[in-house]
């Protein structure tokens, strides 16, 4: 356990230490033509190689388990127009009422949502409204601004037709490309800024370390015997806040929903040779649910939720199996298949992982929480993953190059 001392040395970690000189033209615009045709930066045993997407098969080795988060992103964002001509952007985050995601999406004529809202200033009162085609058809999508809480805003939303809301967004909303893009979405985002395993309706922005991956990789790793396994995390829009505090401490994660299966708690529970996570979503979930299922040892009700530092503070002494069978006594006593929980881990240089031993990751902004969690998996040796990636002309961020990264258990 983390006694209070260590926690304030995590929570000291200075974001300016882990930066680096990104310049903008290596931040890639656009995905390439071929999903696979991406470099694979190799890190492991302290080694650096470079390899192509498409060695992802010698790469890995029968038994390992591979773990994809399936999530879809949805057209999240919205542009209404009022009467006078001013537009306005609504960028839909998380349901509000029904809150629970798939009855959000089934939803016909209203539903409530989290939002943030471009030129609100314009939006003084009254209904705005956006108005669309479905199946030759002319629909009306209001949306009613009804409180702000926390520097968003709660929209009603309300629409014609017995459509669900799923399919009002198909029909009218966008798809939300990373804002660090500087470019409007395209028709080829529609495909290419989806995974091709990409099922359940939530996220507005995309799991990316998945995009290099096609249905004829997966074929031939399964071939291998490499066993596949899904979870889902809806990755949340502060994937992409910036932190501006100075010292880690100071920034607030935020909360992402996720729903476990029960065969991937069983998964993890019988775990015999290394588990690798396709993407931070993945590693953040997975690692979530270790600490999830050491509170249901703690006898702690709330189980289902984790806070940012509540891992640095819970004990640490019990196995993965432990905790899988904690919560495979969950499913038993409650006869349900999915787990629906939410996290708001933070993942640090200091954190010793408990489920992982790899990942797939692309090449991740300057200062961000999501460069920390690559710190905290491989140690100091990120200035020298990085230095390297940038040597050798890979790619970065979103639409970047990959890496397959050996987690240290050294650090």
């Amino acid at each position: 356990m983390k006694t209070e001392v260590q926690l304030e040395e995590l929570k000291n970690i200075k974001i300016e230490d882990y930066t680096y000189g990104l310049p903008e033209e290596r931040i890639a615009k656009f995905p390439l033509e071929q999903r696979e045709a991406s470099q694979l930066l190799v890190y492991q045993e302290g080694r650096i190689d470079r390899k192509y997407f498409t060695d992802v098969g010698e790469l890995l080795k029968p038994g390992q388990t591979l773990i994809f988060n399936n999530t879809k992103v949805i057209h999240a964002r919205i542009f209404f127009r009022k009467p006078t001509g001013a537009v306005i952007e609504v960028f839909c985050l998380e349901p509000e009422y029904p809150v629970d995601y798939a009855q959000s999406f089934a939803s016909r004529s209203e539903c409530t949502w989290s939002c943030m809202v471009g030129n609100l200033k314009k939006w003084k009162e009254g209904d705005i409204e956006c108005r669309f085609r479905y199946k030759e058809k002319e629909c009306i999508l209001r949306a009613e601004k009804q409180e702000r809480m926390n520097g968003e805003v709660i929209v009603r939303f309300s629409w014609s037709d017995r459509l669900s809301f799923s399919e009002v967004l198909e029909a009218c909303g966008h798809i939300p490309i990373p804002p660090y893009l500087n470019r409007d979405s395209e028709a080829s985002d529609e495909i290419r800024y989806q995974t091709v395993y990409s099922r359940e309706e939530g996220s507005v922005a995309a799991p990316t370390a998945g995009l290099h991956f096609t249905d004829e990789i997966l074929e031939t790793i399964r071939e291998k015997g490499v066993r596949t396994a899904q979870l889902t995390l809806h990755v949340g829009a502060g994937t992409f806040r910036p932190v501006k505090s100075e010292t880690i401490g100071g920034h607030d994660m935020h909360t992402e929903h996720l729903i476990i299966s029960r065969q991937l708690v069983k998964c993890l529970k019988q775990k015999e040779k290394e588990m690798i996570a396709v993407g931070t979503t993945s590693v953040r979930t997975l690692e979530s649910l270790y600490w999830m299922g050491v509170k249901r040892l703690e006898g702690k009700a709330e189980f289902f939720s984790l806070e940012q530092w509540e891992a640095y503070a819970l004990p640490s002494h019990y196995t993965l199996r432990q905790a899988m069978e904690a919560l495979e006594g969950w499913f038993e006593e409650t006869g349900q298949e999915v787990l629906k929980a939410h996290t708001t881990i933070i993942i640090v240089p200091g954190y010793r992982f408990r489920v992982l031993d790899a990942m797939f990751t692309n090449f991740h902004q300057p200062q961000s929480t999501l460069l920390l969690l690559v710190a905290a998996a491989v140690g100091e040796d990120w200035r020298r993953i990085y230095d390297y990636a940038l040597e050798h002309d890979f790619r970065f961020l979103s639409y970047g190059d990959s890496s397959f990264l050996k987690i240290r258990t050294d650090n």
